[in-house]
């Protein structure tokens, strides 16, 4: 999934989508001193600076090796890097993993041995976990958001308190009357993924 980013000009939502897309926009709306234009992570919620220097091939150039694409899923093994031990070309990596003896008898006990019990341990916790930290990124997100924009305007802390209570209608109350563009995007930060 491709990283968005968001950018607002004062308390409006200038551009958000694609960072060379963000990018532009926000080169091409300039610098106002009254209005400052700040770009989020939508990921995060945190700011992030664009380095929008020159003509708009230059700028684009920039963000695509600080932002390159999400990984392939090929793995590809680079002949002078050392063998190690696990299955590189399966995207196999071998790291230490300290545990009890008891833990390890336990591990050794298990069909395919300790590394297949690991791996279906962890997947399985992914599985069960994945919703939860959706919602907690999400919710991280929205906060870090709100601070920047937002730790000023009125409710502030009983908003706050809310999002981390998830109680999302008491949270939609309190922040109802913020400037619509603020409210509607740290709403989407934060409930977006949830149906």
């Amino acid at each position: 999934m491709q990283a968005t980013f968001t950018a607002f000009i004062g308390q409006h939502r200038l551009a958000s989508g694609a960072a060379g897309d963000v990018a532009l926009a926000v080169k091409r709306a300039g610098s106002q001193p009254d209005q400052p234009i700040i770009i989020f992570d939508d990921g995060t919620g945190r700011s992030i600076d664009f380095d929008l220097r020159g003509e708009d091939h230059e700028v684009l150039a920039r963000l695509t090796k600080l932002m390159p694409p999400p990984p392939s899923t090929e793995v590809t093994e680079s002949p002078s890097e050392p063998r190690g031990r696990g299955r590189p070309k399966l995207g196999v990596v071998a790291r230490e993993v300290t545990l009890l003896p008891r833990h390890w008898e336990w591990l050794n006990a298990q069909a395919g041995g300790a590394s297949v019990a690991l791996r279906k341990l962890v997947d399985e916790a992914r599985r069960a976990s994945g919703d939860k930290d959706r919602e907690r990124k999400a919710r991280d997100a929205a906060y870090h958001f709100m601070s920047t924009m937002a730790g000023n305007l009125p409710q502030f802390e009983e908003a706050s308190r809310a999002l981390f209570a998830d109680d999302q209608r008491r949270f939609t109350g309190l922040i109802a009357d913020w400037p619509t563009d603020i409210r509607d995007h740290i709403v989407k930060l934060a409930y977006s993924d949830r149906a």
